[in-house]
């Protein structure tokens, strides 16, 4: 897959669909909003091939503010509308990026990155954060990721109370 190709296929489709179930089988029983990103964190980076960086962002008076990630240290504070994060946020909308070199205002938090797909995390109209996941690969995330990325944010909806993780409570 490290040729530019993105993770797709039979194989890719059934890891995601154990993805999504071992999240909620983590999710169900807790009730703790920074326990339940971190172990999805967790399972994101454990799971999926080739990532660097796997983690959370959440919308704290104005800005994204780091969450729970696994992976190297990473910037904390990225304003609203820079780098792929702040535009996934600011347009509410999945950005797929096959080349974070070539994408405007990147900001490299990790030089060894080279692909990254950012889903907002958006409820009640409100966009709470985002997820973002890494990789050192050019071209690593496709549609594939995309949809189940987007289902695994609305398995978070069920368990995660976003006013208290983003401290608007």
């Amino acid at each position: 897959m490290h040729d530019g190709q993105a993770w797709i296929g039979p194989g890719a489709q059934t890891t995601y669909e154990a993805l999504l179930e071992e999240t909620e089988a983590l999710l169900a029983p807790e009730t703790d909003w920074l326990a339940n990103l971190a172990n999805t964190a967790a399972v994101l980076f454990h799971t999926l091939p080739d990532l660097n960086w796997a983690g959370f962002y959440l919308h704290k008076q104005g800005e994204l503010v780091l969450g729970p990630f696994q992976g190297k240290v990473a910037c904390v504070r990225i304003p609203w509308g820079r780098g792929v994060c702040g535009t996934a946020a600011r347009e509410k909308r999945t950005q797929v990026v096959r080349d974070v070199h070539l994408f405007p205002g990147h900001i490299a938090c990790d030089e060894a990155s080279r692909s990254e797909i950012v889903v907002p995390i958006i409820q009640g109209g409100k966009v709470w954060g985002v997820l973002d996941l890494d990789s050192p690969y050019e071209g690593r995330f496709s549609g594939l990721d995309q949809d189940y990325l987007e289902k695994l944010v609305e398995v978070l909806h069920k368990y995660i109370d976003w006013r208290i993780a983003c401290g608007t409570t």
